[in-house]
């Protein structure tokens, strides 16, 4: 696998009314090219459950993306609620994904505990919820990058488990 395609959804009632500049997609994007990810649809909506379902559902179902990366809407405040919509939508967990990114970012800081962000597969596409800053961001995708294309092979079907590369 050469290439793979890429999601990204910015959760954000004030980027989606254009009252706030999102940084933080333009840095998933930055990131993910850099290990072949090609960004196939970027959208920014606001922090609406359905809402948030409906286009995991359809960059997994309809477009048929491999990595889906939602950036947003996982903290405590009422209106945060990726991490919802995310579980309703997957079809399997993959816990050690946010497991490892709150390991790593609790070395940094102890606020890293309070994130919700989760992770799982739907069909053929990884989701994985990444917080809303560019900090964040780039913090939580440098842990989870060197297995990224290895998951998304697996996943695919172009690689064995067993594979140790």
């Amino acid at each position: 696998m050469e290439s793979f395609n890429v999601g990204i959804i910015t959760v954000s009632d004030k980027g989606s009314k254009g009252q706030r500049v999102d940084e933080s997609g333009p840095a998933i994007e930055e990131m993910i090219q850099k290990i072949g990810g090609i960004v196939k649809r970027y959208v920014i909506i606001p922090d609406e459950q359905e809402q948030i379902k409906a286009e995991l559902i359809h960059m997994s179902d309809d477009l048929g993306i491999s990595l889906i990366l939602t950036t947003g809407g996982t903290g405590f405040s009422k209106r945060d609620v990726t991490p919802e919509a995310t579980m309703e939508v997957v079809q399997k967990h993959v816990p050690g994904i946010p497991e490892a990114m709150r390991a790593r970012s609790l070395q940094i800081t102890p606020k890293a505990m309070l994130s919700r962000a989760q992770a799982g597969i739907r069909n053929n596409s990884l989701i994985i919820n990444l917080p809303g800053s560019p900090k964040g961001v780039r913090e939580n995708l440098e842990v989870v990058i060197p297995a990224l294309r290895h998951g998304i092979e697996i996943l695919l079907g172009e690689a064995s488990e067993c594979a140790r590369t």
